[in-house]
């Protein structure tokens, strides 16, 4: 693996996968169990992920009401201002929603990188695919498609299906919270889907398995926040917090606000 991947493909990734090879002959039931535990590490991350978002949604009126407020790129700084002041009033960070996928970057990035060099996966078979260590062509094609290959992949067709359906449902869940730029819909929900499809065609099928497991559970996980979660008793929170005094700013809040005086120093001058 890489520098910042290795700590984690050699003390957690590895030796899991290695004390169930010895209790199970099934890699594919290996990596599905596999793919459960890394979800089950990264919950609390997601979940925070998933609130952080539910309280953007709560505060999008305000959000919107600032936007029309100050709508010329001349007031831009002011807007800003106003909007810090805004999420340290209903107790939001801005970087909530942020960080939590920044701190699972290393276990996505060590999982990716263990599938095609796992030697173990060399010559194993699960349902059609004759090698996890290798792509699961059901389909030769006569003829060959740039960056694309001379075969269709199914599970990364499935991959890309289900990837396809976990954007679709993630950029619904954003959009509301938070104004989308123009052509983000297409990028995340069409164009990132296509291209994996081109990318992953010729990798090894056990990763995109992988991957198909694990867009699926989290679509599950999704679902059963979205049930767990009370956005009403969030919302109530949310405008108990604004209608109070205001909280302690954090150290990225005042940062970011000293960096913004400066820069509206610079502009005056």
């Amino acid at each position: 693996g890489w520098v910042f991947s290795t700590f984690v493909s050699r003390w957690v990734v590895i030796p899991v996968f290695d004390f169930l090879q010895k209790y199970i002959a099934s890699f594919g039931l290996i990596i599905l169990i596999l793919t459960l535990l890394v979800k089950l590490i990264i919950f609390p991350l997601t979940y925070k992920s998933y609130l952080s978002t539910a309280k953007m949604r709560v505060i999008k009126p305000e959000i919107d009401a600032l936007n029309a407020k100050y709508p010329r790129q001349e007031d831009a700084m002011k807007k800003q201002q106003e909007m810090m002041a805004l999420y340290n009033k209903a107790g939001i960070s801005p970087m909530g929603g942020c960080l939590p996928m920044l701190i699972q970057m290393p276990i996505l990035i060590a999982m990716f990188r263990f599938f095609p060099a796992s030697i173990e996966l060399r010559g194993k078979s699960f349902l059609w695919s004759d090698d996890l260590s290798s792509y699961d062509s059901v389909l030769d094609l006569p003829f060959n498609i740039p960056f694309y290959g001379d075969h269709v992949s199914l599970f990364c067709l499935l991959m890309t299906i289900v990837m396809f359906g976990y954007s679709y449902m993630n950029y619904q869940q954003t959009a509301t919270s938070q104004p989308a730029m123009p052509g983000m819909k297409f990028m995340t929900v069409y164009m990132m889907p296509i291209m994996l499809l081109f990318w992953f065609n010729d990798y090894s099928s056990g990763l995109c398995y992988y991957y198909l497991l694990s867009n699926i559970i989290t679509m599950l996980m999704m679902f059963g926040i979205r049930a767990l979660v009370d956005e009403d008793k969030v919302r109530a929170s949310i405008h108990s917090k604004m209608t109070n005094t205001k909280g302690k700013k954090s150290r990225f809040q005042q940062r970011y606000e000293e960096l913004m005086r400066q820069q509206e120093q610079l502009n005056k001058r």
